[in-house]
C-alpha cells in the first residue's frame, strides 16, 4: 500500500511516498522498519504506542491502534506535529 511520509523521516526513506504492506498498521510499520531501520523508533515508544507529535491516517481517517486491519487498496499518511516558540 502507499505511505506518504513527512519531511521529517525522509531521511529515512529519501523520498515522500513509499511502500509498505502488512495485515494491520502495526505490520506496516514493521514492513517500514525492514526497509528503512530506525524509522519506526521515530513514531512509536518504548511502550509501543503512537508518539505523541505523530499521527497515522487510513484513508484519511485518524488511527491511534496498532492493531487496526489494513488492505492492500488503503493509503497510510505519516504526519508529524511542528512545535518551537
Amino acid at each position: 500500500m502507499k505511505v506518504l511520509v513527512p519531511s521529517a523521516l525522509r531521511s529515512y526513506t529519501d523520498r515522500g511516498e513509499t511502500e509498505a504492506s502488512g495485515p494491520t498498521l502495526a505490520g506496516v510499520l514493521a514492513d517500514l522498519e525492514r526497509q528503512y531501520p530506525g524509522i519506526r523508533f521515530r513514531m512509536i515508544d518504548e511502550q509501543d504506542r503512537i508518539r505523541r507529535h505523530i499521527r497515522i491516517f487510513v484513508n484519511g481517517e485518524q488511527v491511534r491502534d496498532l492493531s487496526q486491519p489494513l488492505n492492500a487498496s488503503d493509503e497510510v499518511i505519516i504526519l508529524q506535529a511542528l512545535s518551537g516558540g
